[in-house]
């Protein structure tokens, strides 16, 4: 069993928090068996050791659907597992760079530059992100939202279409679940790597753990990471600084409880502005900006974050057919954002003058989640039932406190990046808090190589946002009762066709009116609902996975605004129809491979138009090929091709602004030292390239013909790195 630990780099999580307008806020693998030494092995008066040894779960394994492991050729939804040794093979270092090879995803919405959160859409829809099982709330107004390191991940899955019937309010798109990494039942192991790269970048990552009692009833491992790097910006760059200890007390008993530790500083986290659609996507009177354009002033620019988590798990073993599990986690999360960019206009064209706005805001958020579940198997005749009954509560108390004012232009012919700003106006002063209770049940139903799922959920959402600024109080009370159903059946030879229908719901803000302004009332949950079919083949005997699914999703209850009159109907409606095929090897034959195609249309039938930023679809291919034997055993070598389709950037002032369509390439190398020599052994070197032809895009834009502003961004410039690791 090989451990894998070396880590070749880093960061990780997911947000959306936007520019700020003057005018709104914008807001089953199986282990090996167990092997008993014989006679042979030890002399006849030594008592024969019982050792068992667990292997990593299989990338044909995940639980994101069904809340416990289940072959993803069992799973009757498309799900994408990205595991750490793919992460490790494509030196991934966020969140937005582990996602780019999935069928579906509109990757980097903020291009190269803005990296401090993760930003994607799922099946053209903003997704959340779910941390060893519960959800990562961010800051309901604003930007104080956590990002987790991947370097500390063990894997990803990523869950395609409406959850909520399993896990509360979320997206139509689906979510991203993110598993920590946590005390194996290896005696000692380890790994420590280091990495530089583009733009200054450098890592030291170290991760140990093992036995923390000679028989294993207290088992530990320690991740840590401290790195930065200059953002493709000349003017900015990142600094963490993270660790994450854990301990799992009762080793392979019935009961076992695993406390994780983690806290990460954020001292600066590169920049948050873009550059001007005229001057990027189309030319300017002057031509284009270069991708290096920084439209800030360092002296005022300021991220600091700091995240900090305690999370426990808990499981017990009733018998060989019921078992309770029980997590939860508290977060705390402080962020002080300031910073100086472009309105996305000019002052003067021609001159070069851009125009500029500032934004401060100091923000803190206290989390809790929880989840609670019992698991049994059961038998009514021919049926046999896999049954989960579960609870779940999460709450959320978190201020902002926000200033907004203008700043001097800045000349882009001859930058001053240390201007004097005016100190921003008081802007919000918010104070949010809320709750969500949910109970949920699911029984899958096998009738031989047929499967039935059926999961049930009721949730009871309650939130109050105060406004300390301009006064009043906003409250929430709605209840949502959500749900899926689906069916699979599963042919001997691999094949297995499936369909499942399920549903979501959304929380959102705003004041709502039915009767033309005469009563108002806060906004009900968006709802959505999808019909998705598909087949699914994975060879027998082996990792390779192909999957086809084609899926409708509607969501209803979406806000439309009413002119300027500060309220909206709920008469939205979008929908979001597409084809995704995907191909997945973890090692068929020495060869990793990710294929993936997607095509879909999402529409926003209040508009007319698709979703802001929303693209056509996406296509890409990864391989990566360990030579198994020869004077070159041990060398891996391998590249991708990324491609995504075009996206609608919004309304500018010449009408609807298309993102064009790009494609760029990857390489990655490896190389097993111990080939070379045995006194190398542990010993791993790697290199991998983004962008490799260092081909210049616009990742996206988002434009708003209405308040005159139209910002885009570049996309990630080529970025090389290399990594020496040991791993014992």
């Amino acid at each position: 069993m090989a451990v894998g630990l070396l880590l070749a780099t880093t960061p990780v999580l997911a947000a959306g928090a936007t520019q700020p307008r003057p005018a709104e806020q914008i807001r089953s693998g199986k282990a090996p068996a167990a092997r008993e030494k014989t006679p042979a092995d030890h002399p006849a008066t030594t008592k024969a050791e019982h050792i068992v040894v667990r292997a990593r779960r299989a990338a044909t394994v995940a639980s994101s659907a069904t809340k416990s492991d289940t072959p993803l050729i069992d799973t009757a939804q498309s799900v994408t597992v990205v595991t750490r040794a793919e992460m490790d093979v494509r030196g991934v270092l966020n969140l937005n760079q582990a996602v780019r090879y999935a069928a579906g995803v509109t990757p980097d919405l903020r291009g190269g530059v803005g990296t401090r959160y993760d930003l994607f859409l799922l099946r053209g829809f903003q997704v959340p992100t779910f941390l060893d099982g519960l959800k990562l709330q961010g800051s309901p107004t604003g930007y104080a939202v956590a990002q987790t390191d991947t370097a500390r991940l063990d894997r990803l899955e990523i869950l395609k279409g409406p959850a909520s019937a399993l896990y509360g309010q979320s997206s139509p798109g689906g979510l991203v679940a993110l598993s920590s990494k946590l005390p194996t039942n290896l005696r000692s192991y380890g790994g420590i790597a280091a990495t530089g790269g583009s733009f200054d970048l450098y890592r030291v990552d170290a991760d140990v753990g093992g036995f923390a009692t000679d028989d294993g009833l207290v088992r530990y491992r320690i991740y840590g990471t401290v790195n930065g790097q200059h953002t493709q910006l000349s003017r900015t760059g990142s600094r963490r600084f993270s660790i994450s200890p854990s301990f799992t007390f009762g080793g392979d008993g019935p009961t076992t409880l695993t406390l994780l530790g983690n806290y990460q500083y954020d001292p600066e986290n590169g920049t948050y502005g873009g550059v001007p659609l005229v001057g990027s996507l189309k030319p300017a009177s002057f031509g284009y900006l270069p991708r290096n354009f920084y439209d800030g002033d360092t002296s005022f620019e300021k991220f600091n974050r700091r995240q900090g988590a305690i999370t426990f798990i808990f499981n017990h073993r009733f018998n060989k057919d019921w078992s309770f599990t029980s997590r939860g986690r508290y977060d705390d999360i402080m962020t002080e954002y300031r910073s100086v960019y472009d309105m996305g206009y000019y002052a003067d064209e021609n001159a070069g003058l851009l125009s500029r706005s500032a934004i401060a805001t100091r923000e803190h958020a206290h989390n809790l989640a929880f989840d609670s579940q019992f698991k049994g198997h059961v038998r009514t005749g021919p049926l046999r039932h896999t049954m989960m009954f579960g609870f779940d509560y999460m709450q959320q108390d978190a201020t902002e406190i926000g200033q907004y004012g203008g700043a001097p232009n800045l000349d882009i012919f001859h930058p001053d990046y240390h201007m004097v700003i005016p100190t921003p106006a008081p802007w919000v002063n918010y104070r949010t808090d809320s709750h969500q209770a949910g109970a949920y049940g699911q029984d899958e139903i096998r009738w031989n190589r047929l499967i039935l799922t059926g999961s049930l959920r009721n949730d009871w959402y309650r939130s109050r946002q105060v406004d300390n600024q301009y006064g009043g109080t906003t409250r929430q009370h709605p209840t949502q009762i959500t749900w899926r159903a689906s069916g699979l059946y599963h042919f001997d030879f691999g094949l297995a066709p499936y369909i499942s229908y399920s549903t979501s719901f959304q929380p959102q803000s705003g004041l709502v009116s039915s009767n033309g302004g005469a009563t108002l009332h806060q906004a009900d949950p968006s709802v959505g609902k999808q019909l998705e079919g598909g087949v699914k083949y994975q060879l027998p005997g082996t990792s390779l996975l192909l999957t086809a699914a084609g899926f409708h999703i509607e969501q209803t209850n979406v806000l439309v605004a009413v002119g300027s009159t500060g309220y909206s109907t709920q008469s939205g409606l979008v929908h979001s129809d597409g084809f995704e095929f995907e191909a997945h090897a973890e090692a068929f034959r020495h060869l990793m491979i990710d294929a993936a195609v997607s095509v879909q249309k999402v529409h926003d039938d209040s508009t007319g138009k698709p979703l802001l930023q929303s693209g056509r679809g996406n296509a890409s291919l990864f391989a990566f090929y360990t030579i198994p034997s020869g004077p070159a055993k041990g060398l891996g070598f391998g590249g991708g091709m990324r491609y995504t389709a075009s996206a609608y950037g919004g309304e500018a002032d010449y009408g609807s602004v298309r993102v064009p369509q790009y494609a760029v390439f990857d390489g990655s190398l490896r190389y097993d030292l111990s080939n070379a020599s045995r006194s190398l052994r542990g010993w791993t070197l790697s290199a991998s390239v983004r962008n490799l032809f260092d081909r210049k895009f616009i990742a996206n834009c988002m434009a708003y013909a209405s308040y005159g502003q139209e910002f885009c961004y570049y996309g990630e410039r080529r970025n090389a790195q290399a990594t020496i690791g040991y791993t014992w």
